[in-house]
């Protein structure tokens, strides 16, 4: 897992490199290319699973406390997590013209840990769920309103912009489908698979990543735009 993590956080460095190329009008690329929609859609798709197999392999660490502590544990978590998600709008919003980050990835992250609590002792429910939030989510979409607070699920005002949005529909239901590959993969918290591990510097390498992806997400933006802004390129904002 923490190889697998290791690879969607290089993918999500790459591409986002890619795009302050872009934004920064140095470079320009189609992001609207077959391609590029598939690498782009891959990366959070990714991080969601293993957020929700993750899930699976934690629960079951505290699976003998009383139910009231455990659960405290997921909100304080998922709280800690969508602080983050926080800190991140406050940036975009002082940095950016428009496009502020209202209900990032982050925020996605840390109400799913908390939402997801329910449903982490159960195999096939959750892959029914998953896949019905997804089916459901056109149907979600066709719906405007004028607030903002229903931004979370996929509801929002036609002039909505923002360069990093993740709903419930159909975000949830990806972590969804991810408890349930831990519940399968991972019974009890044990690899229920034998993995042939290589032994290779670049292999610990990724798995490092992986292990501290969060951190990388939160510093890799400012670094890149920093890498930019000293090499001399010509930003234009």
């Amino acid at each position: 897992m923490d190889f697998v993590r290791g690879v969607a956080t290089i993918m999500m460095i790459t591409f986002h490199f890619m795009f302050d190329l872009n934004f920064f009008h140095i470079k320009t690329f189609n992001f609207d290319s077959i391609g590029l929609k598939i690498f782009r859609l891959s990366i959070p798709i990714l991080f969601l699973i293993l957020v929700g197999m993750s899930l699976t392999i934690s629960y079951s660490r505290v699976r003998e406390l009383p139910k009231k502590k455990r659960f405290l544990k997921y909100l304080k978590r998922g709280s800690k997590i969508f602080s983050y998600g926080m800190l991140i709008t406050v940036s975009t919003f002082m940095f950016l013209k428009e496009g502020t980050i209202i209900f990032g990835i982050l925020h996605l992250i840390g109400l799913s840990i908390i939402l997801a609590y329910p449903f982490l002792g159960f195999k096939y429910l959750n892959l029914f769920l998953g896949f019905s939030i997804i089916v459901l989510t056109p149907l979600i979409n066709g719906i405007e309103s004028n607030s903002y607070f229903l931004l979370p699920f996929g509801i929002y005002p036609s002039t909505f912009y923002s360069l990093d949005y993740f709903p419930i529909f159909s975000w949830f239901g990806i972590v969804l489908i991810g408890i349930y590959l831990g519940n399968q993969l991972y019974p009890n918290g044990k690899r229920r698979i034998n993995v042939f591990e290589i032994k290779h510097f670049l292999i610990d390498f990724i798995k490092t990543l992986g292990r501290n992806s969060l951190v990388i997400y939160l510093i890799h933006q400012p670094v890149i735009i920093l890498g930019l802004i000293l090499s001399g390129l010509p930003i234009a904002f």
